[in-house]
């Protein structure tokens, strides 16, 4: 494809700028995608995707192939589009602040290119930002490397995702609202026709806001759902001291109440992903600074960073000391269908048995790959599930994915020098595991149980 026949332009070739180029070239319009690491370029160019996420490397194989999306790392043909999104990374500063410094590259590096275009170019800021990024970071680098003004000769919108991992294709293709904040008709005009040509009939609800609102509404989506999962696993932590109570049934009594509603109301380990934890820290750095602080947040953190610890603690309760014991991992990945382990709850339990003396042997059929990156040699890694249960004191269950979900009672007997087994996904029934020392998060104790 040639670029200068691109519609629209997307710095920042990650997960969530990978996604949205190749639903919009999914749709017949014309996509660059540009991003500064060569190898991912090339490995886009050639229809691969560089990460893993149902549908995606199909999308990407024939929507290259149809010439409707290309990659490179030369930022100057965005001056060949009409539209720039920027979703660029925001990772968290030490102190759990935002960091705006590959947003303040980006929005430079465009400015640059920008000078010398005749015509109107709209940037959109699609990275999750805090309140005030684009009408002050973005709109400032811009206009001075640019020299241009935003209103007349550019446009600026806020436009936050809401693509969650393993769906996010169909989250992108099938969403529940558009956000658009901008400060002038013409920006927010411009931004809701290409949205229109992109859904066609099926445009969802389109909500025009100021940009400071369009990044808040991110920050308090996210926030929310965190703080929910941390609800349900609090419920869940007070239902294990219960003789016969069980979350699940909690769960779904209280998700029928449309005012509460079932989604995100599966106790587990804790959340995870490159989302929920950098999102909170940033919103509550943000909220502090401004001379609020937000108890509620905070508390929805740390109960999520003590929620490893109930699962390191369930396997104590079958092993006694964890010392020298082998524990099999069953699961890296945040949750199943990716390869994403970014603050994955896994981690933190691994690191939990790992200071209390236990030998780890891990497995995923996705995530080893980006966990020996970060844990390199310190854990031991199998091919398969059996290969991680054998010779095992105590299993442990992290991801659910459909492999391990599949296992059963004779499998953990078969292989294991003894079969205790941590069901922190809750994805077995407890009666057809009877065989096993099994526990269970948020599953009290049964009659005559001796845990």
């Amino acid at each position: 494809m040639k670029t200068k026949s691109a519609s629209i332009s997307i710095v920042g070739m990650g997960y969530v700028g990978l996604c949205t180029a190749a639903t919009f070239a999914s749709r017949g319009i014309r996509t660059i995608g540009i991003d500064i690491d060569q190898s991912r370029v090339e490995q886009i160019r050639r229809g691969k995707a560089p990460l893993h996420e149902p549908q995606l490397d199909t999308m990407l194989k024939n929507t290259v192939k149809k010439n409707l999306l290309d990659a490179t790392s030369d930022i100057s043909v965005a001056a060949n589009t009409g539209t720039t999104f920027l979703t660029v990374g925001t990772p968290s500063q030490p102190d759990g602040s935002i960091d705006l410094s590959y947003i303040k590259n980006a929005t430079e590096d465009l400015g640059n290119v920008l000078r010398d275009k005749r015509g109107y170019h709209l940037v959109v800021v699609k990275s999750t930002v805090v309140p005030g990024t684009t009408n002050g970071t973005v709109k400032r680098f811009l206009e001075e490397s640019s020299r241009k003004t935003i209103g007349s000769e550019l446009g600026l919108c806020a436009n936050p995702e809401f693509l969650k991992e393993g769906t996010a294709i169909n989250d992108a293709l099938h969403p529940d609202k558009i956000v658009i904040g901008s400060n002038d008709k013409k920006s927010a005009s411009e931004l809701a026709k290409l949205y229109r040509r992109f859904y066609g009939a099926r445009l969802p609800p389109v909500i025009l806001t100021s940009p400071e609102a369009a990044e808040l509404v991110k920050y308090a989506s996210n926030a929310f759902l965190a703080t929910k999962v941390s609800f349900i696993n609090t419920i869940a932590n007070i239902a294990e001291q219960i003789p016969g109570v069980d979350v699940g049934t909690i769960a779904e009594a209280i998700g029928l109440d449309p005012r509460i509603g079932p989604l995100f109301l599966k106790a587990g380990p804790g959340y995870g992903g490159s989302c929920f934890h950098k999102d909170l820290q940033a919103l509550i750095n943000y909220s502090q600074n401004k001379s609020y602080d937000p108890i509620l947040f905070r508390a929805t953190e740390e109960t999520n960073e003590q929620q490893a610890g109930r699962v390191v603690n369930m396997a104590e309760r079958l092993l006694g000391s964890l010392s020298s014991k082998r524990v099999a991992i069953l699961g890296l990945s945040l949750k199943k269908d990716t390869d994403d382990i970014r603050e994955a709850a896994s981690i933190r339990v691994i690191n939990q048995l790992k200071n209390k003396g236990a030998r780890i042997i891990a497995y995923d059929p996705m995530a080893i790959t980006n966990t020996k990156k970060q844990l390199s040699e310190q854990i031991d890694y199998a091919e398969n599930a059996h290969s991680a249960l054998k010779g095992a004191d105590c299993a442990i269950v992290m991801t659910e994915w459909d492999e391990i979900r599949r296992l059963r009672a004779k499998d953990f007997q078969a292989y294991m020098k003894t079969p205790n087994l941590v069901d922190a996904r809750r994805i077995y029934n407890p009666e057809e595991f009877s065989g096993l020392n099994y526990l269970s998060i948020g599953r009290g104790p049964s009659t005559g149980t001796k845990y």
